[in-house]
């Protein structure tokens, strides 16, 4: 199959017509997301029609097929349910930017991938839609919150699949299958209207890709300097995303200790240990570093804190939308215990986590006046089950009585919940909170044949050389890409 960049190609030389990349997208989704899970609205006939009347004016990604993630991605007119029984047939009222930019690229809108609900795990396993399969071991879970992107990419329905990543969900998705999965800066992609800050400003929208190419031209397309928004950022110049010139000597630093102090496979480590000597063997400067600059469990608890306050949030909108309160029906259990432990939390604990935050980017700021990037593991370990982290009925018992706890108590009862998911994908949460862009690579296949990424991350704003070094990695045959 063509990637993205070459379909657009295609059809802007007449090589082929936006029809049948439409049509031949619609057989290879019928063929394979019965198998997959992937796929959970459809909007074929509406994607037919665009094609037919597609009008070409020289757009990047002109005819392009794409689906968008069922979570936080509005189009007018089309269902978003966020994983959530709750939006189940509810309809979009507006096309957010996001979306509005990708049709304005030539994108064509196929229908959602499906995700977890609200996507809160680092697995795709919603209770209304059910699991998705992992396209290259299908008795493992594709991963999440961007699991159906990555499935439908990886199986070969389409080139390329809209994500987003607010605490690695398009970067474990991709290591699991196989896949290029970057989360830029934050401020770098086009957000909004009405909402811009995003989970204070951790999630971000883009993409799971299969090239270079493609992860590095929808970048420079989607990405916006929007003064209205509290993290403007400066827009990469044609020039500086698409440098030819070879990488000058880098300082990397690598770290291969799970920052939650949990256990980090071979694999992992191997994969890591692989492309550190690959850059020591090319000449640049590698440094294993003894001690993370980061406390790893705080930063973690302080994240629960913030995505608990801002799901409360959520639900007092969500209950003016609906004009009732929501209940313990309404949502999974997850769910239900993370927006209750929100109620508790004030204003002056969510400003000291904020300020927190604050203080890791610096931290992190800091590790990069000595080192150009960062080399760890995407994830601690390959593909879990295909239904995972099942919480224990004491567990489970707890959480459905979690209003009779005190604060610190449901703050506890929510690391325990997500203790297991944590320990497997502990390294990809400090870029969402830091702003800084990281990328997984698909550098690596265990005995098993199962994929496993290496993170890649670099000062905030420097997409530019997380780019060159992937295309770098590229050119040297290093990306194990899932072919299918």
């Amino acid at each position: 199959m063509m990637d993205a960049t070459s379909m657009a190609e295609a059809v802007r030389s007449k090589k082929v017509s936006p029809i049948e990349l439409v049509s031949d997208t619609i057989q290879r989704a019928h063929t394979l997301n019965p198998s997959l899970n992937a796929i959970v609205y459809e909007q074929y006939e509406e994607a037919l029609e665009k094609a037919k009347h597609f009008k070409l004016t020289n757009q990047p990604f002109a005819g392009v097929p794409i689906f968008l993630k069922d979570l936080g991605q509005e189009q007018r007119g089309s269902v978003c349910t966020y994983g959530s029984r709750l939006f189940k047939d509810v309809k979009s009222t507006q096309t957010d930017n996001f979306v509005k930019r990708l049709e304005e690229l030539g994108f064509i809108i196929m229908g959602r991938t499906n995700t977890p609900e609200f996507g809160f795990k680092t697995v795709s396993d919603a209770l209304l839609y059910g699991p998705v399969r992992n396209a290259v071991n299908p008795e493992r879970n594709a991963g999440g919150s961007s699991g159906g992107a990555a499935a439908i990419v990886a199986s070969g329905i389409t080139p390329i699949a809209a994500g987003s990543d607010g605490g690695g969900s398009i970067r474990i998705p991709a290591s699991h299958n196989g896949l290029i999965g970057l989360k830029p800066s934050r401020g770098r992609v086009i957000v909004g209207p009405g909402s811009y800050r995003g989970w204070n400003g951790a999630t971000v929208h883009f993409a799971l890709t299969k090239t270079v190419q493609d992860t590095r031209n929808l970048l420079f397309h989607m990405q916006e300097c929007q003064m209205e928004s509290p993290f403007p950022l400066p827009k990469l110049s044609y020039e500086q995303l698409y440098k030819t010139e070879k990488i000058k000597p880098l300082r990397v630093a690598v770290l291969i200790q799970s920052p939650v102090g949990e256990a980090v496979s071979k694999d992992a480590v191997d994969a890591v240990m692989k492309i550190a000597r690959f850059f020591e063997n090319h000449g640049h400067s590698v440094t294993l570093l003894q001690k993370d600059p980061v406390d790893g469990v705080a930063l973690q608890k302080g994240f629960y804190i913030i995505s608990a306050v801002e799901t409360a949030l959520m639900f007092q909108n969500i209950e003016r939308q609906l004009k009732r309160s929501v209940t313990r029906d309404d949502m999974e259990l997850m769910t239900w215990a993370i927006y209750r432990s929100g109620l508790d939390i004030s204003g002056m604990e969510y400003s000291k986590v904020a300020s927190s935050w604050d203080r890791y980017a610096e931290q992190m700021a800091q590790l990069h006046k000595q080192y150009d990037v960062l080399l760890l593991p995407t994830v601690a370990q390959t593909a879990p089950s295909l239904v995972p982290y099942e919480l224990s009925a004491d567990l489970q018992s707890k959480l459905s009585r979690i209003d009779d706890f005190t604060k610190d108590q449901k703050q506890q009862l929510l690391w325990e919940m997500f203790e297991e998911s944590v320990a497997d994908t502990p390294f990809t949460q400090r870029f969402n909170i830091t702003g800084q862009p990281a990328i997984s690579l698909p550098v690596h296949r265990t005995k098993e044949g199962l994929p496993i990424g290496v993170q890649l991350a670099a000062a905030k704003g420097r997409e530019d050389l997380l780019l060159q070094i992937a295309e770098w990695f590229e050119q040297e045959q290093l990306l194990q890409v899932t072919k299918q």
